[in-house]
Order: C-alpha cells, then structure tokens, then sequence
C-alpha cells in the first residue's frame, strides 16, 4: 500500500488516510461529490470531524470545498498536471541522485523485490495492486534516500498524479509498469547517478505524454462501496 502520511491515530486523521487512498489508488474518481452526511455514516463519526478531514485534503489539493455546493474530489487542469510533472521530474531527479551517493546492499534489495512484486501483480492483471505499487515505488526510492521533507512533497505530488492519470489517461494506455522501474533500479545499484536521472526523467516524461483531455467515461462506484474497506 502506498505509505501513509498521518498514523492515523485520531478519527479525522483516519478519514483523511482512506480518502486519501481511494484517490491514490485511483478508486474515488476526480469530480466525485463528497457528503459530509454519508462520510459521517461511513465512518461512524460527527459531521465536524468528517469537515476537519475534508479541510485537511483541500489543503493538500485533493479535494475542492464549493460554496453552498459541498466537496468534491479535485479536478486538476491539464496545466496544473504539466506543473506537477516538471515539479516530480525535478524531485525525483534529486531523490535518485542522493539514493546513489548512499544506497548499499539492504537498500538495492529492497527495491529489487518491490519491482517482482509490481511484476508479479501486471502478470496476474490486478490492475488495482499495479496502480497501488506504481506509486508506491516513487515513494520507496524517497524513503531509502532519507529526505522527510522531499517524502512529504513527493507524496503529495503522486496523489496529484492520481487525480491527474484518472482524469487524463486513456483506458487503452497502461501505468508506468515494472520494466522502466526495473531500469532506474538498475542505474541506482550501478550508482550511475547521471544515468539514474536520465531514466527516472524518461520514466516520468513517458507517462506524461500517454496524457490527453478525454475524460474517462468510467462510472464512479458509490461512496461507502469505495470507503467501508
């Protein structure tokens, strides 16, 4: 599962982590309506703690509060998912050039079995583990770099990219799968830093351009089939 940003020891941080799954993992649709009553019902909780956690997400950019209409799940524009990209592609570059300066045995191992278990889940095609792991391992190359403060940005930059990918990407395109991870993990071991950037760069510019304004056509599931997990 992708990493969790709270430890959700309180009822508001444990509404924001699942919400915040659902659209990491691509389950809450971009434009979804977000009722503070179903919320409240869903997680047995008041309305006043369901608002805190909406309030905490639309600060984060992943949830949009309408005057007299409610929340709704964040709809990126096409530019704002040019911004995001050009801010990941300058993190991630970051991120992999100090992962090779330090990344021993341990580090390296780990990365290797997270790329057999994306290919693992592409090859028995759930699509819903692939998308959790594809983002999962941005986040794992952060972790094993040892900057809090880059995790913490990156994180919020690959739920954008969720939002993004939802709205933005074609059916027939497939996520960014184990084979180009599989190469950046490669450049990394060898640390390459210069050829590990270069990958992480072509990784991330290829999945930006499987982009384009045709929103999917896709039927959002209902709000507690999605939550009540």
């Amino acid at each position: 599962m992708l990493t969790s940003k709270l430890n959700a020891s309180s009822p508001t941080e444990a509404i924001y982590e699942r919400i915040w799954s659902a659209i990491a993992e691509r389950n809450l649709r971009p434009g979804t309506r977000l009722k503070e009553e179903q919320l409240a019902e869903i997680f047995a909780v008041s309305r006043a703690r369901v608002r805190s956690a909406l309030a905490a997400l639309e600060r984060d950019g992943l949830v949009k509060l309408v005057p007299n209409r409610g929340a709704f799940v964040a709809e990126p524009t096409i530019e704002e998912a040019r911004d995001v990209f050009f801010a990941r592609a300058t993190i991630e570059g970051r991120l992999v050039e100090r992962l090779c300066a330090n990344a021993g045995t341990e580090a390296i191992g780990r990365l290797k079995a997270y790329v057999a278990e994306e290919r693992a889940a592409a090859e028995r095609r759930d699509r819903a583990a692939a998308i959790r792991l594809s983002g999962g391992f941005h986040l794992l190359i952060a972790e094993l770099a040892g900057s809090p403060y880059l995790f913490e940005v990156l994180r919020d930059l690959v739920s954008r990219t969720s939002l993004i990918t939802a709205m933005y990407q074609p059916q027939s395109e497939q996520d960014c799968g184990p084979d180009e991870h599989e190469e950046i993990v490669a450049m990394i071991g060898r640390g390459d830093a210069e050829a590990a950037k270069r990958a992480m760069d072509h990784h991330l510019n290829h999945i930006e351009h499987q982009l384009n304004l045709e929103q999917s056509d896709e039927r959002p599931r209902q709000l507690r089939e999605i939550l009540s997990r």
